[in-house]
């Protein structure tokens, strides 16, 4: 899911650019840090996730389309608009549209005009799509965990979700 690239900063040699904001400590950071710390983070997502993929739990559903399936599974309503999923993920909305039809054409999700503007579409789980986003989350939330207990203690993983939880925030999520 990550098919951003990572920063490109030589490491030897520091940008002349002054440093922005303020960090909760009170210091800012330089832009090597901040080039830093995103390659550390992009580095890690990357090495999950090559992990995360080989799970058994994904044979009958490639990760990207259980991705949509997981986002459309914590929709308060049930239902969704497309490009309010799109959002979440990282695909192009017509890449998106043919995935919706190919999981559609599988019965895993349904769509249907939105109720509020005709010329949107709104997406939800079927029954079979809901079961199947269970059966493999449940494998799924295992391999996450044989993958990061052995590196993270408790209190880490709950400071690591806390860093990314501000990040998030910040960003709008």
């Amino acid at each position: 899911m990550a098919d951003i690239p990572p920063a490109a900063v030589d490491p030897a040699v520091e940008p002349a650019v002054e440093p922005v904001g303020g960090g909760a400590a009170g210091g800012a950071a330089s832009v090597r840090q901040a080039s830093e710390t995103w390659e550390s983070l992009f580095r890690a997502q990357v090495g999950i996730m090559q992990r995360i993929r080989q799970d058994p739990a994904f044979k009958d559903l490639p990760i990207r389309e259980y991705d949509v399936l997981f986002n459309l599974s914590r929709c308060p309503s049930g239902w969704t608009r497309l490009n309010e999923l799109n959002h979440y993920l990282l695909i192009s909305q017509p890449s998106l549209s043919r995935m919706v039809e190919r999981l559609e054409a599988r019965n895993l999700v349904r769509r249907r005009p939105a109720a509020a503007d005709h010329r949107g579409i709104e997406l939800a789980l079927t029954e079979e799509g809901r079961a199947l986003q269970r059966r493999i989350g449940s494998g799924h939330v295992q391999r996450i965990r044989e993958v990061l207990a052995p590196v993270l203690n408790p209190g880490e993983m709950d400071q690591l979700k806390a860093l990314t939880d501000k990040i998030n925030a910040r960003l709008g999520d």
